[in-house]
């Protein structure tokens, strides 16, 4: 026996893993705290049940692209969108926050009348406390999420009267279409177009009245296209007195060289030369050769050569041989004279070109005035055409306003028709409707209460057996206490 109790005491003082035994004597031990616990909690959830409201009513936004409004922009034509088709996930949570919006829920509280009234805090409105805390109660039960891979949006409310669950949730989408459709468009557009309309109707009608009286008090029709023309005519002027000045230059230097030549020119000139002797006279000196040779043939006869009067015959001979020798040797010229052509043609052509040079010079002088009109009207049609430009730029300008404002006050118009009509990015994919059966039956809750019960007595059974100081085996006697256990009585029967 002291061997047993020296092996008793020599053993280590760890517990032993416990077994169902064991666990199902602890039940037994504390029965009396788990029958307690598990009615508590049985009773306290089927009041919590009994609370908690019983019905749920459903509501689906469906997000999609079915409108796009014009952007409100100071251009003619508003930009064209490249949107995705898809909705993106800044617009889901935008419309979330728009369904969780203060404002809105204020709206449903105040239309359907939620909240009991309530001990105001001192120098506040009973009304603002009681809707600031319905507003609080009604955001705690409304859940508002974006159902996964979809475009829908999903509403849910808890309320113990179906009809309240269902009414809240009709309020609720009104309230948030109209939230929406003030957010995303100002109910003071169409007014503000329609006036700046008006306005810039009277600009264009106030700038076209300008330019008619402009056009005549100047008598100018398009004072551009009349510039230009008269700026073609001026250099058509231009142009012609250039030539005219080149034409008079090149005349002045040809009729001085002209001149100097017509002085270096003889005014007539030699046609024609005759050399030809003298007939007549010749042949009176051979006649009268002939009739002292034959005297002096007679003479001959009569007397000597020496005889003074054969030497008188015989001188003249010899004088009329040297007469005719003197005359066939300087025979009669005739030279015949007529005017120079070239004297006369350079004489003819100075004429011309004096004449000409005269006609050239009066020419130029009237063209010079030509072109100083033509210039001072290009400068008036000048002045004209940049005071018309800038009465037509105001009237383009009054017009291109008249126009943006009249189209952004019909895109403005549309955008209240369809509004109007309920045509919005966002409907009601499933409308609320009253529940007919409530979230969870009795049976489920009957459920929900015994196993939390059960799960609540267990525990609270070994907690109870926990904090017990008692020894109930002589093992814990052994383990804890590391002494031997001579004998152990059973516990009586209850």
């Amino acid at each position: 026996m002291s061997e047993e109790m020296a092996a008793v005491r020599d053993q280590p003082g760890d517990p032993a893993p416990p077994t169902l035994r064991d666990l199902l004597a602890v039940v037994f031990r504390q029965r009396r705290v788990a029958t307690g616990t598990f009615l508590a909690v049985l009773v306290l959830t089927g009041i919590y049940a009994w609370i908690t409201p019983a019905y749920q009513a459903h509501m689906k936004v469906l997000l999609r692209r079915g409108r796009v409004d014009a952007l409100v922009t100071p251009e003619q034509s508003s930009p064209v969108s490249f949107a995705r088709t898809q909705i993106g996930e800044e617009e889901v949570n935008s419309e979330l926050e728009l369904l969780r919006d203060q404002e809105v829920l204020q709206k449903v509280v105040e239309q359907n009348g939620l909240g009991t009234p309530v001990n105001k805090p001192e120098g506040a409105n009973p009304d603002i406390v009681r809707v600031a805390r319905a507003v609080r109660q009604l955001a705690n039960r409304l859940k508002v999420e974006a159902i996964r891979k979809t475009n829908l949006i999903s509403v849910t409310y808890d309320a113990s009267d179906p009809a309240v669950a269902a009414r809240v949730l009709n309020s609720l989408a009104s309230a948030y279409l109209e939230k929406h459709k003030a957010v995303r468009r100002s109910p003071e557009e169409l007014p503000f177009f329609e006036q700046q309309t008006e306005r810039s109707r009277g600009q264009l009608d106030l700038a076209e009245t300008r330019l008619l009286n402009f056009s005549d008090q100047r008598g100018v029709v398009s004072g551009a296209l009349e510039r230009d023309l008269a700026l073609q005519r001026a250099g058509e002027i231009e142009n012609s007195h250039q030539q005219v000045l080149v034409a008079i230059q090149e005349t002045s230097r040809r009729t001085q060289e002209l001149r100097g030549k017509l002085k270096s020119l003889p005014e007539r000139s030699t046609s024609a030369i005759r050399t030809s002797d003298n007939p007549q006279l010749l042949e009176v000196l051979k006649g009268k050769l002939l009739e002292l040779e034959l005297k002096k043939t007679e003479l001959l006869t009569k007397f000597q050569p020496s005889y003074p009067l054969v030497e008188q015959v015989q001188t003249q001979i010899d004088q009329t041989r040297t007469s005719i020798t003197a005359e066939e040797l300087a025979p009669v010229r005739e030279e015949t004279t007529e005017k120079d052509p070239n004297f006369e043609w350079v004489k003819s052509e100075l004429g011309k070109a004096e004449v000409e040079l005269g006609a050239l010079c009066a020419r130029e002088r009237a063209i010079g005035a030509q072109l100083a009109i033509a210039h001072g009207q290009a400068r008036q049609l000048g002045e004209a055409a940049i005071r018309q430009q800038d009465l037509l730029r105001g009237m383009k300008t009054a017009e291109e306003s008249y126009l943006l404002y009249a189209k952004k006050s019909e895109e403005a118009r549309i955008s209240d028709a369809l509004d109007e009509h309920g045509i919005v990015n966002v409907i009601l994919a499933e409308p609320p409707i009253a529940p007919v059966l409530p979230m969870r039956s009795a049976w489920v809750w009957l459920l929900w209460g015994v196993a939390m019960a059960t799960m609540a007595s267990i525990a609270m059974t070994f907690v109870a057996d926990y904090v017990d100081p008692a020894f109930r085996t002589p093992e814990e006697i052994v383990t804890y206490l590391r002494a031997p256990v001579l004998a152990s009585l059973p516990r009586e029967a209850a």
